[in-house]
């Protein structure tokens, strides 16, 4: 180890106005042998070098990275300020693994502009070194098999640490990437942008992948700028972000929603949300649309009626305040109970002879404990026009019978709880009465075995993935070893 760093001092030009050297020992402690101020000559730093008594006992790594960032290179312990672009460089060597955490500590060091060389010897930790060491690792990272060897490769490595890395002085002012090159660097965009005229900022080639666009449908891009788009049958109003809602179509629309404990606390959180996306492209008023929540499990219990809410913030607020009832699924009940209650003149519905369209739309995920068939039946001969929405073990079946004609324009499923939006999409386009103009698209929804069949595929695939980059990743440990043996 001594001659190791002896080797490497001689090939460098030390002085005060020249290339500092500083040494840290450290095992469970840590020990300043000498700072960057100590000495200017390499005869003085050999001497300190030889000197050295091993202290043996841990291996604090992440110790000796915290002193060596928050002491060895101070100004007050020899570093000259950082405004002087001097690149300040550690090298760490070590036998073993740390016995502290080192990856933050590390990661610390290298905000604060120290480029990080990270040298193992024989039982070192290959995970430790890579997560020390600056990038790129390939140029950073070393292994040696044993103390022996270390001299002879303290050579090979001299021309890696004389290598003047420009990115590093921080003042390179490349918006994404900086790339090293001799005597130079060049920037570099990320995926999704192009490099500029003036070689340093980046613009994105898709604006809708990297900002937050608003648009309530669908944005597309451009060349530097972006635009919103409504589906076919509505208009883009004039914050150039919303489609225009039902307006000239007003409805009477009763959500029923699945409490069940199959859904689980967090999942119910994102059926509320999923209501009130529902609720943002309607025009709830007095006079426009109203809305009604019911929540079911083993027994049904109205939220609020059609009548209640004049507001979709007020409609919002409420399904915000909903608790979650948890227990059994009878489907069959909560439909009855849409049929004799919620659609009746004493909860809000508006009078049949107005001609209010009554929507029902019924949102679970899984098998009900109870019959279904007489009351869908029922709900659909009384005039309402059904929608079953069905997420994870809903069963398709059950969803079909719900669902009014045409079935596949009324019937919808996700496989999971966060992949809804979807789903929320055609109900926009599904749930508004037509207006006069155009036709509406319908999108025909996935079926639910296909659904299944297509997410546990990919699992399968990207478990598949997982283990090969494994492998991958083993071979190419197996390699650098073999490499730093031949050196």
């Amino acid at each position: 180890m001594r001659r190791f760093m002896i080797d490497i001092i001689h090939n460098l030009d030390v002085g005060p106005n020249a290339t500092r050297v500083g040494v840290i020992q450290y095992s469970s402690q840590v020990q300043n042998v000498f700072s960057l101020k100590s000495f200017f000559t390499r005869e003085e730093m050999e001497t300190a070098i030889n000197s050295i008594v091993p202290l043996s006992q841990g291996t604090m790594t992440g110790l000796a990275i915290q002193y060596a960032m928050n002491v060895a290179f101070t100004i007050q312990n020899g570093a000259r300020p950082l405004h002087k672009n001097i690149p300040r460089v550690a090298v760490i060597v070590t036998d073993g693994r740390p016995q502290d955490r080192v990856t933050e500590v590390a990661a610390q060091a290298r905000a604060t502009g120290i480029e990080i060389y990270a040298v193992g010897v024989q039982r070192a930790d290959m995970n430790s070194l890579r997560a020390m060491a600056s990038p790129p690792l390939e140029e950073h990272v070393f292994l040696v098999e044993s103390f022996d060897l270390i001299q002879q490769f303290g050579k090979q490595f001299q021309d890696k640490l004389c290598v003047i890395n420009f990115c590093n002085f921080n003042n390179h002012s490349c918006q994404h990437d900086c790339v090293n090159i001799v005597n130079g660097y060049y920037c570099r965009c990320r995926d999704g942008f192009t490099l500029q005229a003036d070689g340093k900022t980046c613009q994105a080639t898709d604006l809708c992948n990297t900002v937050e666009h608003g648009c309530e449908f669908k944005c597309l891009s451009k060349p530097g700028s972006y635009h919103c788009v409504c589906p076919e049958g509505q208009q883009l109003q004039a914050d150039k972000k919303t489609c225009n809602k039902c307006k000239a179509g007003h409805i009477d629309l009763v959500m029923v929603i699945d409490g069940s404990k199959s859904v689980r606390p967090q999942n119910f959180e994102l059926v509320k949300q999923f209501v009130n996306q529902i609720v943002d492209f309607l025009d709830v008023s007095p006079q426009g649309t109203h809305v009604g929540l019911v929540q079911y499990s083993s027994r049904v219990r109205t939220e609020f009626p059609l009548d209640q809410f004049t507001t979709a913030d007020e409609v919002k607020e409420a399904v915000q305040r909903v608790q979650y009832m948890e227990k059994g699924t009878m489907t069959g009940l909560a439909l009855k109970h849409m049929v004799e209650h919620s659609f009746s003149e004493a909860e809000g519905a508006r009078p049949l002879s107005q001609n209010i369209p009554r929507i029902g739309l019924v949102f679970t995920d899984g098998r009900s404990q109870d019959d279904i068939s007489e009351w869908a039946r029922k709900a659909k001969e009384s005039g309402i026009t059904m929608f079953a929405v069905g997420v994870g073990k809903a069963v398709e079946e059950e969803l079909r019978e719900i669902a009014s004609e045409p079935v596949e324009q009324h019937f919808s499923y996700s496989a999971d709880f966060n992949t809804m939006t979807h789903i929320v999409d055609n109900l926009k386009l599904n749930i508004c009465p037509e207006e006069g103009t155009g036709t509406t698209e319908i999108r025909s929804p996935c079926e639910c075995a296909a659904l299944v069949q297509f997410q546990t595929n990919t699992i399968e695939i990207l478990q598949d993935l997982t283990n090969k980059i494994a492998q991958m990743m083993a071979r190419l440990d197996h390699l650098e070893n073999q490499i730093a043996n031949k050196k």
